[in-house]
């Protein structure tokens, strides 16, 4: 009986324990995946049906059969699993933010039950099925974020039950089809951020009568915004921004009684506010910011419940409404750079939850309204260059909430509250060219987060207060052109985060303390124009950032501290003081004296200095006389030497090259020419070589210098070893293209092409020289050290800079295709420049747009990932590119490493940050003291080099990133003997942010 028993259960065990059909389609799928994380860990053969417990399934309670499969943020890699669609039931599908990648197949066109598929924030490339449209029951697409390029397909307009398709952030071109208008379902219609073709807004959109959020934000939309939008009367939210519309508002759009938020900025739309806003009763938030709107702000549109209205950056004039005051939602009021006049509303913020006010740039006038912060949430006040007068409120001395304020450059005068000097979460207070009197009061001590003080330019008096010094996080304090008087405070002394301190043109007296030794982190010093007296402190010289010194027109007396030398400055002026004594040797050059004019006492061996040596230096000029014409025979007799070799040479050299072939073609007036210029070709200037030929160094008869690249073979570029190519050798005419897009070229970060002269089988270009070589170069070599954090960041944005006039400025747009640290050359001040065009090509944006290249062009480590693969031609590789240059000026490290493994620097760099932190990320050469803007700018260059190219931002907007890290003001930067002044927060105002 125990026998039969047990061959009994042996039977039925397989059937009890299998995995059924489903959970073996799964299993499958498990095993086509990579699974680093072991998301799918549950998904085991022990269960009879993957309803147990495995992680995102779902199945329906009666028939066991999978209804949903979720996989979200699981880190999963692989392509799509075609498996999926035979799963009868299945009606759900998330991938969402994963590795999935390759194209999405034709045949998911089978999973006939599907009714939502969530593909976002995946690897997908390729074009977007066609079949897609035969899913009968599919309600929501959404395959945000993945690399799609390619035209909508037609098909699309067929979808019979669609309500959600969400296409943002591809590679998709064409124009906007207006086959969408047939998706009379649809009630989302998101195709924002992709790079389509210059097209205007399909008005059969308009048909779309249940469509309730349409975004077609940076769509490359051109035209006129169409009436037929006006139709669509469950819209909630309208989304037009960043393109290219003109035209004014449609006053259809007003009919639009259900919309929630309407975003139309950073456009070209022009005209008035349409009659009938007061139609839009649901409205919360109005965008039309950077337009070229005018006439007034309408009366009808402060009788709306909004709480944020943007109409910054257009042509607005007129006085504010008077009702805008009794808007009871409003808390968010951005109207700056506009010509607005009049007073604001006296009880505006009286009934508003008011947050953030920025009003600059505009002709108001009258006194700021006690009213502002009645309700206690203000945390910004913004009213830079109006003509505000009066005396601040003293109610606002009591606003605890408000952490940034600038009323800067207006006509507001008495002594200021003292309760707004010790505002607790204020960290930048800004007053600068008011008529403010009295002093800075003692409250100041309670302004705990203060780290930026500007009160320049008023008519402030007395002693700075001892209090000054309990701010710990002061970074920056600006007081120059006041009437301050007595000595800096000794608590002064102890702000060891001081980065900026000018107080030039006061009556400060008094000496500087040896405590001057703790500002470590200054690197601004102006104490110009006051009463300063005793000796300049030796300890001065221990401050090892500090590059801006200026303690002109003062009283100081005795010597110079050597140690000055050992500083690097770029701005010194001790002049106009009482100094004596023997000048520094490395400050005896011409290029400082006007550093040190005005001291009577001061010696050196500058002319106007001192005249005590002139006798000694009268007696050596006999001994000179004499050596210079012993040296003037040698000379002689070894010019005649090298003159007779030099003949030869060029005899020789006219036998292989006739001069009378050549063709010289210039681009800028030349003072020299193409003969002198082919008598210096010799292997003495060789100063670099490559597969397509030698560069050498020419000295010209006037002195300048430029650098000729000799092309041989004609044709064809050959890449060195660090470039990528097929077949050998890259078939586009890399002279033609250096020539064509170099001879158009006017912009200071791209090296300047002279001239190119041609023979049959030879060809010269003549570029301006750079002394101090490529960056590459530079950066990876035993000099590195030359390149500090300053000089690294402004060739950063130079480059940038560069970069940015090729892909906005140049009509038609240019790609460089091979931007690389190797291809940015420093002059000798080591400013940047953009150099080697032999591959870029211009983008085409006249509607046939990008042309997929024969070949891969660049450099290994600085390929954009999207196009090795779709060799599509678009400026998002090229920041991709610069974003790893940028890698490479902070982490000081090669884009491709044997250190690295099969990894490269970006990938590096990532995995890095997130195993071992940051500090193992920066170049140990790097001053520590720069560490918050290093990061900063890390952080751009990792936004540079996302994997998807969306997301890269426009080299315009790097540019901007790149300015806003605050280390140097590129508008104030001064260049001397290579290096940089960093200036701290110059900007005007805070338009560019809020954007």
């Amino acid at each position: 009986m125990l026998l039969l028993f047990l061959s009994l259960l042996s039977l039925l065990s397989p059937l009890t324990l299998s995995l059924n059909q489903e959970g073996l389609y799964l299993q499958s799928i498990k095993h086509s995946f990579s699974d680093p994380d072991s998301s799918l860990s549950s998904w085991n053969d022990r269960d009879p049906t993957p309803c147990n417990n495995w992680r995102g399934v779902k199945c329906d309670a009666a028939s066991l059969s999978v209804v949903s499969l979720d996989l979200s943020n699981t880190n999963i890699a692989g392509p799509f699993p075609s498996l999926l669609c035979h799963l009868p039931n299945l009606t759900f599908i998330s991938l969402f933010n994963n590795s999935i990648n390759s194209t999405l197949p034709l045949d998911i066109s089978t999973c006939q039950s599907l009714q939502h598929l969530d593909l976002s924030q995946n690897l997908l490339t390729g074009g977007l099925p066609h079949t897609l449209s035969s899913l009968p029951n599919l309600k929501y697409l959404d395959l945000t974020g993945n690399n799609f390029s390619g035209e909508i397909p037609d098909t699309f307009g067929r979808f019979q039950n669609l309500e959600v398709l969400s296409l943002v952030y591809n590679l998709l071109d064409g124009t906007v089809p207006s086959f969408l208008g047939n998706l009379t379902t649809l009630k989302m219609l998101n195709l924002s951020y992709n790079p389509f073709f210059p097209g205007r807004i399909p008005p059969e959109l308009g048909n779309l009568t249940n469509l309730q959020i349409l975004w077609l934000s940076d769509c490359n939309l051109v035209g006129e915004i169409p009436d037929s939008l006006g139709r669509l009367k469950k819209l909630t939210d309208l989304d037009l921004a960043l393109n290219d519309l003109h035209g004014p508002i449609p006053s259809s759009l007003t009919g639009l009684t259900s919309v929630f938020q309407i975003e139309l900025y950073n456009n070209s739309l022009s005209g008035e506010l349409p009659a009938g806003m007061s139609n839009l009763t649901a409205l919360r938030l109005l965008d039309a910011s950077m337009n070229q709107l005018t006439g007034t702000i309408p009366d009808e549109l402060c009788g709306l419940p909004l709480q944020s209205l943007n109409l910054y950056e257009n042509r607005f004039e007129g006085s504010l409404p008077e009702s805008i005051a009794n808007s009871p939602n409003l808390y968010e009021l951005r109207i700056f750079r506009n010509e607005l006049t009049g007073e604001l509303p006296r009880n505006l913020g009286a009934k508003s939850p008011l947050k953030w006010i920025d009003i600059s740039n505009n002709k108001f006038s009258g006194e700021i309204p006690a009213s502002l912060c009645a309700m206690g949430k203000l945390e910004e006040l913004l009213m830079i260059s109006n003509e505000f007068s009066g005396q601040i409120p003293p109610g606002l001395g009591e606003c605890q909430s408000l952490n940034r304020i600038r009323m800067g450059h207006n006509r507001l005068s008495g002594e200021v509250p003292a309760g707004f000097w010790g505002l607790p979460n204020v960290n930048l207070l800004e007053l600068v060219g008011n008529s403010f009197s009295g002093q800075i009061a003692k409250t100041i001590a309670g302004a705990a987060n203060l780290s930026v003080l500007i009160v320049s330019n008023n008519e402030f008096s007395g002693p700075i207060p001892e209090e000054i010094g309990w701010l710990e996080n002061l970074f920056k304090f600006w007081g120059h052109d006041n009437k301050f008087s007595g000595s800096l405070p000794e608590s002064m002394f102890k702000l060891d985060q001081l980065g900026s301190l000018d107080l030039h043109n006061n009556e400060l007296t008094g000496e500087l303390p040896n405590e001057i030794k703790f500002w470590k982190k200054l690197n601004e010093l102006n104490l110009a124009q006051n009463g300063f007296s005793g000796q300049i402190p030796d300890e001065i010289s221990s401050m090892s950032v500090l590059n801006y010194l200026d303690l002109s027109r003062n009283q100081f007396s005795g010597k110079i501290p050597s140690g000055l030398q050992n500083l690097k400055l770029n701005q010194l002026n001790l002049s106009y003081n009482r100094l004596s004594g023997e000048l520094p040797p490395l400050f005896a050059k011409e290029l400082y004296k006007n550093s040190f004019v005005g001291n009577p006492g001061l010696c050196g061996e500058l002319e106007g200095l001192c005249d005590e040596k002139d006798e000694a230096r009268n007696k050596g000029y006999v001994w000179l006389l004499r050596t210079i014409f012993v040296l003037a025979g040698l000379v002689f007799i070894v010019g005649v030497v090298w003159f007779y070799m030099k003949y030869r040479y060029i005899k020789m050299a006219k036998r292989a090259i006739d001069k009378s072939k050549w063709t010289l073609m210039s681009f800028h007036k030349l003072g020299f020419s193409e003969y002198e210029i082919l008598d210096c070709l010799d292997e003495d200037n060789v100063i670099g070589s490559g597969g397509s030929g030698k560069v050498y160094k020419v000295v010209l008869s006037g002195g300048e210098v430029v650098a000729v690249k000799k092309l041989w073979g004609g044709a064809t570029k050959e890449f060195d070893s660090g470039d990528v190519e097929k077949g050998g050798r890259v078939q586009d005419n890399a002279f033609d293209a250096e020539v064509d897009t170099l001879g158009k070229i006017r912009h200071k970060n791209i090296v300047k092409l002279w001239c190119c002269c041609t023979t049959r089988d030879c060809k010269l270009l003549v570029y301006e020289y750079m002394p101090n070589g490529s960056l590459g170069d530079l950066l990876h070599s035993s000099k590195a050290g030359l390149l500090d954090w300053p000089t690294r960041y402004r060739i950063a944005l130079d480059a940038a800079e560069g970069l940015s006039y090729l892909h906005h400025d140049c009509v038609p747009a240019i790609v460089h295709r091979d931007v690389k640290s190797n291809n940015i050359l420093l002059d000798g001040d080591f400013g940047a420049r953009v150099a080697d065009f032999g591959v870029a090509k211009v983008v085409d944006l006249t509607g046939k747009g990008p042309k997929s290249m024969s070949v891969i062009a660049g450099s290994c480590g600085y390929i954009a990932p999207e196009y090795a693969y779709t060799l599509r031609v678009n400026e998002k590789s090229d920041i991709y590119s610069f974003g790893v240059v940028i890698l490479e000026l902070v982490t000081g490290r090669l884009p491709v490493d044997p250190e690295f493994g099969e990894k490269d620097l970006v990938k590096w760099v990532c995995t890095t940050l997130d195993q071992k932190g940051v500090d193992h990320v920066l170049d140990q050469k790097l001053d520590s003291c720069y560490k918050e803007d290093i990061c900063k700018v890390l952080n751009i260059g990792l936004l540079c080099t996302s994997p998807l190219p969306i997301n890269r931002p426009s080299m315009r907007r790097v540019v901007k990133l790149l300015q806003e890290v605050g280390t140097v003001n590129p508008s104030k930067t001064a260049k001397k003997d290579g290096k940089l002044t960093p200036y701290y927060y110059e900007d005007a105002s805070d338009q560019g942010s809020v954007a």
